[in-house]
């Protein structure tokens, strides 16, 4: 009875320190990126103030990463995040000037997870990969958006700002994230994400509705997704319909917060993880921003600094489901 005891202390032991451990090294992270760029650039870089605006902005971007979560943890992919976005932000636009901050709030929410949902559908029923029915269908979201403006700019009105700023942007986003944290830890959305993640097959034959769960991880995405744009659009106060698949670049700062996740989890804190992996990307964008260095850099060292991360902290082990 006592070694029995004795097993579940050590275990829950285990538990807290992979947790707390994983979060220690995020925070380590963090420093370092920050040290460097500071000795670097000690004038245009890193002051409290500035801290607090490169969270701020990393807050959208994380949203969004929950929201592809789901989608990653699954082994699918959801490239339409920034037709979506765009579009979302459009409606948010257009129906706060008819309802306020009721329209500002319910348009984007509706309308992404409405085309999370439509990504799920056509993904199931077409027997495609997830990877080109989403790219497909961005260029109708992005085509919506053309035909909605008629390529006009749209400009939230400047009564219906709170989201971009403190503290309102920190209060939805962080029921964003609780939101996530409870479907991950308690739901069985949360148990069978891992699971058909880690074996579809297996994961089928113990009885999983395994499409039911896909179209409901690509909605859950979508919902977070019009959190995203409530968050983007107060923030950047504008939006222009796009064209031509020039949305796609709004996919990979979500995803890059999301790999952060994936990385993690295994600490059993993906939501931590994407919060504080999309601060240090922005610590990173910033920095380089801050030394003047050129785009083209910019963009090779961060993804050489993300491979790196995500090399070194990854070590996927097949058949395990961790919550």
């Amino acid at each position: 009875m006592s070694s029995s005891t004795d097993f579940v202390k050590r275990k829950s032991i285990d538990v807290y320190f992979k947790k707390y451990f994983g979060i220690l090294l995020l925070i380590l992270l963090t420093v370092i990126f920050w040290f460097i760029f500071k000795v670097i650039s000690p004038n245009n870089f890193g002051t409290p103030g500035r801290l607090l605006s490169y969270f701020q902005s990393s807050l959208i971007y994380a949203v969004g990463g929950c929201g592809l979560y789901f989608i990653v943890a699954m082994g699918l992919w959801d490239f339409s995040i920034g037709a979506n976005l765009v579009l979302s932000s459009i409606l948010a636009c257009y129906f706060s000037q008819h309802y306020g901050y009721l329209g500002l709030i319910l348009a984007p929410i509706v309308s992404g997870t409405l085309i999370g949902l439509l990504n799920g559908i056509v993904y199931i029923n077409f027997h495609i990969p997830s990877m080109i029915v989403t790219v497909g269908l961005s260029l109708i979201y992005e085509s919506l958006s053309v035909f909605a403006t008629q390529g006009q700019e749209q400009i939230l009105g400047p009564n219906y700002r709170a989201f971009g700023t403190y503290p309102y942007n920190v209060i939805l986003a962080i029921c964003a994230f609780v939101f996530v944290s409870l479907v991950i830890k308690y739901t069985k959305m949360g148990t069978y994400m891992y699971a058909i993640g880690s074996n579809e097959y297996l994961a089928k034959n113990m009885g999983v509705d395994v499409n039911k769960f896909k179209v409901l991880s690509y909605v859950l995405c979508g919902f977070l997704v019009g959190i995203m744009s409530i968050l983007n659009i107060s923030y950047g106060t504008s939006m222009t319909a796009a064209s031509g698949m020039s949305s796609m670049s709004m996919n990979f700062t979500p995803l890059m917060g999301t790999f952060f996740g994936m990385s993690f989890r295994k600490y059993g804190t993906p939501v931590i993880a994407i919060i504080i992996g999309e601060f240090i990307i922005s610590l990173i964008f910033n920095g380089f921003v801050a030394i003047g260095a050129p785009t083209t850099i910019q963009n090779v060292v961060t993804g050489i600094a993300l491979l790196l991360i995500v090399t070194i902290t990854t070590k996927p082990v097949r058949g395990i489901v961790v919550k």
